[in-house]
């Protein structure tokens, strides 16, 4: 069956844009990611890997909420905890006694954890991580590589970067992953002046031999901390997080995304001298101890840890892997496509066609994907309700899609069999 019914998703991004500036809260999920008119944009409900549109259309969902659902939308675990926690109460007028068992729980499985202070979101985390650092050091300046959130000291270093004064974009200096002579030149640039090393252990590319030790080593060279950002990894490539994975240990790691299956709630943790400056820094929130996100993160690591949800997943990333490299071959496609990532959160890499560049060529992507009722922004954010029948439907889509942008790339056709507009960059994070 194919979807091409978006109207209600149409006629309520018309509505949003009055009130809200792109129509939602999050870049990822809005008009600048999804192409007009052939893109489910308001979610009614989920259910396990399923998402279904306010046009009342199903997907089989492969973005799991920006890797927020690790074990599917609505576990049954995870709600009846939540359930019985809303009803005797979400906030108090006190801390809840469920603030130290869930700090226990990540001590106990995070190699770096010490101490843990929780937020929301991930740039509460990784923001706190670096006001943790500069208090610790007494110096000003920041090595960011990856993705680190939407505050002032990291997206100052983006092309994203409007409304951020000069002085804090010149404390951050970006360099490259698996290069760590681009580190040595950065913390050289401004030697003694680095409060801190952050980076995403791994994103698109495996970390190569002893590239993390030696981040490790040449950040406490320079008298500086290391950061894991952990914000995705963190019990998705281990319980214990990539520190865990690839057994080395950072000062500090901010944990979000998938530790409440949805829920918000994030957690900077480290040393237990370095978190010990919580009590002179300013790092507080009313909303830090809310109770509905602390049980469901406990339920959630709980059921991960007792159910081995991330061998599941594992396996079936490694699974999904092999066969798209298989059928990208057997397509001759490698001039257009290449797999990337962890098996639990792998990419298809586009590239630029024989006659179209890559965003015209994802466009077409994402509209035929829609179309079979597959949800995807690039990459396979799996949880541990997909099963390999999905993966099966998954390939089987890929198969007909990808050997379509060949045949259209190749004669340079792709463009006539656009329905909506291409998309454009919207800046570049990884």
């Amino acid at each position: 069956m194919t979807i091409d019914n978006f109207s209600r998703s149409q006629q309520f991004l018309q509505q949003a844009l009055k009130t809200v500036p792109l129509g939602s809260q999050t870049f990822s999920k809005s008009m600048l990611s999804l192409p007009q008119g052939v893109s489910p944009y308001f979610a009614e409900r989920g259910e396990g890997c399923e998402l279904i549109d306010v046009d009342g259309n199903r997907y089989l969902d492969f973005m799991s909420a920006l890797l927020c659902i690790s074990l599917g939308y609505g576990d049954k675990d995870v709600n009846q905890a939540v359930i019985e926690q809303v009803q005797a109460g979400a906030i108090f007028s006190l801390p809840h006694r469920l603030e130290f068992e869930v700090a226990e729980l990540l001590c106990e499985l995070i190699p770096c954890a010490e101490m843990v202070r929780f937020g929301k979101n991930g740039s509460d985390a990784t923001s706190a991580a670096i006001r943790l650092a500069r208090a610790y050091t007494g110096k000003d300046h920041v090595a960011v590589c990856g993705y680190h959130g939407w505050q002032d000291w990291y997206i100052g270093s983006t092309s994203r970067n409007l409304g951020v004064p000069g002085a804090t974009k010149a404390l951050t200096h970006p360099f490259g992953y698996n290069d760590i002579d681009s580190l040595k030149t950065v913390l050289e640039s401004h030697q003694g002046e680095f409060a801190a090393v952050i980076l995403e252990p791994m994103n698109l590319s495996y970390p190569t031999a002893d590239f993390l030790q030696k981040v490790k080593d040449l950040t406490h060279q320079h008298g500086a901390l290391l950061i894991f950002d952990e914000t995705i990894t963190g019990f998705r490539f281990s319980l214990g997080g990539a520190q865990q994975l690839f057994d080395v240990t950072p000062d500090l790691a901010t944990f979000g995304k998938g530790m409440a299956n949805g829920y918000p709630i994030s957690a900077v943790v480290g040393r237990a001298d370095v978190m010990a400056l919580m009590t002179e820094i300013f790092f507080s929130g009313t909303f830090g101890g809310d109770t509905m996100a602390l049980a469901a993160s406990k339920a959630c690591i709980e059921k991960i840890r007792s159910e081995n949800a991330l061998g599941h997943i594992h396996q079936l990333g490694e699974d999904l892997l092999n066969r798209l490299n298989k059928l990208i071959d057997s397509l001759g496609i490698n001039h257009l496509y290449a797999t990337a990532g962890h098996p639990s959160w792998s990419f298809l890499v586009g590239k630029d066609g024989r006659h179209f560049d890559a965003w015209t060529i994802k466009t077409y992507w994402l509209q035929e994907l829609f179309a079979r009722g597959i949800i995807t922004n690039g990459s396979h954010n799996l949880n541990f309700a997909h099963q390999p029948k999905h993966i099966d439907m998954l390939l089987d889509a890929y198969g007909d899609i990808l050997a379509q942008i060949k045949h259209y790339d190749d004669n340079g056709t792709l463009d006539k069999q656009l329905r909506c507009p291409v998309l454009k960059p919207i800046f570049k994070v990884r």
